[in-house]
């Protein structure tokens, strides 16, 4: 696998990426077992995650897109929330799967869970790529995660730095030189 130069190192394969992603995908199978849950993709970094574990799913979906974020175009989070695309289907009654590239401080999905949870969902959980636990300030946790990772700036598999690496098919750490211009 060719790594981008802007890479210190890759974290995690393609490989790793799929049978994780695969492994969580069956659990959400299990618990939700006889429902039919709103699997909420926010854009724009969940949705390679998004679309493969959706693909990984055997039970009946409904989808929607949600763009929120609190960052701004640098590595620092902006700490307000931004909705830039609202959900099209209302949550009223419903159970539903916030499907999220990364919990980094937690305040992105801390917000939007209790803005979910407020519109009147029945149940709302998180299934995340990336934990950074160690970065976290808002009492939030995925309910489903596929890996815990150090406090690293990541890249690629759907997370970007201002807009670029999106592509690359795994995730690697972020060159410091790149983004400490």
């Amino acid at each position: 696998m060719n790594m981008h130069p802007d890479c210190e190192r890759i974290m995690l394969t393609e490989d790793q990426l799929r049978a994780r992603v695969r492994e969580v995908a069956e659990k959400v199978d299990k618990d939700y077992d006889g429902k039919r849950p709103l699997v909420v993709g926010i854009l724009k970094g969940s949705i390679i995650f998004y679309a493969d574990f959706i693909r990984f799913l055997t039970m009946p979906v409904e989808l929607d897109f949600m763009a929120v974020s609190s960052y701004g175009s640098g590595a620092v989070s902006s700490g307000k929330l931004n909705i830039k695309k609202d959900l099209d289907r209302d949550v009223k009654g419903r159970d539903v799967i916030i499907v999220e590239d990364i919990i980094d401080s937690g305040f992105t999905l801390a917000n939007l869970k209790a803005l979910l949870t407020e519109r009147g969902a029945a149940s709302v959980s998180i299934a995340t790529l990336l934990n950074k636990a160690e970065r976290r300030e808002y009492g939030v946790a995925p309910d489903y995660n596929c890996f815990d990772i150090e406090n690293e700036f990541v890249i690629g598999y759907g997370l970007d730095y201002n807009e670029q690496y999106r592509h690359l098919p795994y995730i690697g750490i972020l060159k410091r030189s790149v983004y400490e211009k």
